[in-house]
């Protein structure tokens, strides 16, 4: 008979596989999507729902996953991940028939989205405590390895699902889902049990919960809404309504942080950051998912916007394509994830982690280095060092944070740690994009002018001189062809007809655009890479000066053999933590 705690972790691997494969899926598959529902890229409008469609999965995710990691260890855990698969099944149904189209079909895409980020919430706030509960302290390390690997391979997965799906028919992008959590919420609800300690006289803590999730929303809300043109800028950081979302999203949480402290019952445990290990874990792994998150972002603009129409792919192919050249990055995860995490439980996260982040963040300063027409195996080689990097990190860091709380806190515990690292991934979207919109504001009106003029095309000058950066990113974003898109424009349809044909060809082409967009895309790109290295060693920073390796547990042995010393914990004596220094 399989033991329960491998049902445990097969079960929640699912659930987070599934959850991480949706948080980037639409990420590759979003020129097919916008296509099916009749939505115009180059509208001024448009670039709100592709924000939106994309953040708001991770917006949702990073507000609730503390009051539902809370919530678990009240309720019980294994009773709201198994919420969490039903919900999540059931947003990704509403999806599948979304019924609108043009804009209607992009607030129904946008509201679908965050139901299933609900549920996602659920497994994501669940799966490392079920974990936790189910594994003993010295094999913990290894479950959490193959478990991590679902989390960031399913990220990967979703590139390349996406990729695969959006070129069959939109709709499947949101329908792979539907068997998927079919079968993981019957499996969930006949199989898992719960063992966990649990709060069950506690109540909510319902002025925090207010606060935290109103501070939090404004401030993600200013980041999204930051990122679109206003009053003639590229950028919304000036407009008023941004300024005063983020301002009063501080507020709120810094009152919250007040709150937690005069409350009987707070839903946000503060002197869980009294934890060493706890706090520079959790940090840490929030500044991972900063990086990794703008990193995924970056590398598939490069691909489908520059590289891969150099080197002969036609506009409607990248989206696939761009997922296939990032495997690299996911069988470097893949490798190193769980060998670091099985290693992790003889000898401690520290060393490992932080090594990880280090490496990760030289990947970052050799990306930086690529010229735009680069060759693919060095660039391959980069990626597999960045995944390799990532991997070596996050099993261990996960299990350190993990075993350094008590039983009975490691819910609310997981749904903190797991709201920074969501909430990292989020602000990413706004840091990186934030950085290459700036350098492309200056550097992009010039960039156009010598090219045209060498193509036979001056007259459009002054058309693509006054393209915002934003319809310059979006159009290498979405794999759209650019020129042909901008010239399709009813209003200069008279324009169009000044240029000859054979110039036409060249315009349209595979080569004219991403050639003349390089020069400005690459400088703007290096920046990004350049912030995303410096990220990665304040992470590696963090995680060595988690200090002395601490396990909570539950009449297991923790044996280290580097010190040779062993501590036996009792039933009555498990709320004891063991320090074993590594």
């Amino acid at each position: 008979m399989v033991q329960y705690k491998w049902v445990a972790l097969s079960n929640t691997t699912l659930g987070v596989l599934m959850a991480s494969i949706n948080s980037t899926i639409v990420l590759i598959s979003l020129p097919a999507i916008f296509r099916g529902i009749g939505l115009n890229p180059f509208l001024g409008s448009s670039f709100q729902y592709l924000l939106w469609i994309l953040m708001g999965y991770m917006m949702v995710t990073a507000v609730l996953l503390v009051t539902f990691g809370r919530l678990s260890d009240i309720f019980g855990r294994v009773r709201l991940f198994n919420l969490g698969f039903l919900v999540f099944t059931i947003g990704s149904i509403l999806l599948y028939f979304t019924p609108g189209r043009g804009d209607t079909a992009g607030l129904e895409l946008i509201l679908f989205r965050m139901v299933q980020a609900v549920g996602a919430s659920f497994l994501f706030a669940n799966s490392a405590a079920i974990i936790t509960d189910s594994f003993p302290a010295n094999e913990r390390g290894k479950a959490m390895g193959l478990n991590q690997i679902a989390a960031l391979a399913g990220s990967l997965i979703g590139l390349i699902l996406g990729g695969i799906l959006a070129t069959i028919y939109w709709r499947d992008v949101f329908l792979v889902s539907v068997p998927v959590g079919v079968i993981g919420t019957i499996w969930s609800y006949a199989k898992l049990k719960e063992t966990s300690s649990r709060h069950t006289r506690q109540k909510l803590d319902i002025p925090g919960n207010i606060a935290f999730a109103g501070g939090l929303t404004l401030i993600l809300l200013g980041v999204t809404y930051g990122l679109m043109p206003y009053n003639g800028s590229s950028m919304g950081w000036g407009n008023p309504y941004v300024m005063g979302s983020m301002g009063v999203g501080v507020i709120m949480l810094i009152a919250f942080f007040f709150i937690e402290t005069v409350v009987e019952q707070p839903m946000f445990n503060l002197s869980l950051f009294r934890n060493r290990s706890f706090a520079t874990g959790s940090f840490a792994s929030m500044l991972q998912s900063m990086g990794m998150g703008g990193l995924m972002f970056m590398i598939i603009i490069l691909l489908q916007g520059i590289w891969l129409p150099l080197h002969g792919y036609s506009y409607s192919s990248v989206p696939f394509w761009a997922g296939i050249y990032t495997i690299p990055m996911m069988l470097g995860f893949v490798v190193f994830g769980p060998v670091s995490g099985a290693l992790s439980d003889k000898i401690g996260a520290r060393l490992i982690s932080t090594v990880g982040l280090i490496i990760s963040a030289i990947a970052f300063l050799l990306l930086a280095t690529l010229p735009y027409n680069f060759a693919y195996v060095p660039f391959a080689l980069m990626l597999f060092m960045m995944g390799s990097g990532m991997g070596m990190f996050a099993a261990p860091n996960i299990t350190a944070v993990m075993n350094s709380v008590e039983p009975q806190l490691r819910g609310v515990a997981s749904g903190m740690r797991a709201t920074l690292q969501n909430t990292g991934q989020t602000v990413s979207m706004g840091i990186f994009f934030t950085i290459v919109l700036v350098y492309l504001t200056r550097l992009l009106p010039g960039s156009f002018g010598p090219a045209l003029s060498t193509a036979g095309a001056p007259v459009l000058i002054p058309i693509f001189d006054k393209l915002p950066p934003t319809s310059a990113l979006f159009s290498a974003f979405l794999g759209y062809n650019p020129v042909g898109t901008i010239l399709s424009n009813p209003a200069l349809s008279a324009l169009s007809t000044l240029i000859p044909g054979s110039v036409k060809v060249t315009l349209e082409g595979k080569t004219w655009f991403p050639t003349s967009l390089a020069s400005s895309f690459m400088t703007s790109l290096r920046m990004a890479f350049i912030a995303g290295f410096f990220i990665f060693i304040v992470g590696a920073i963090l995680s060595a000066l988690r200090g002395k390796r601490v396990i909570f547990g539950e009449g297991h042995e923790v044996v280290n053999k580097e010190k040779a010393e062993a501590v036996s914990v009792t039933p009555a004596n498990s709320s004891k933590a063991e320090e074993v220094k590594s």
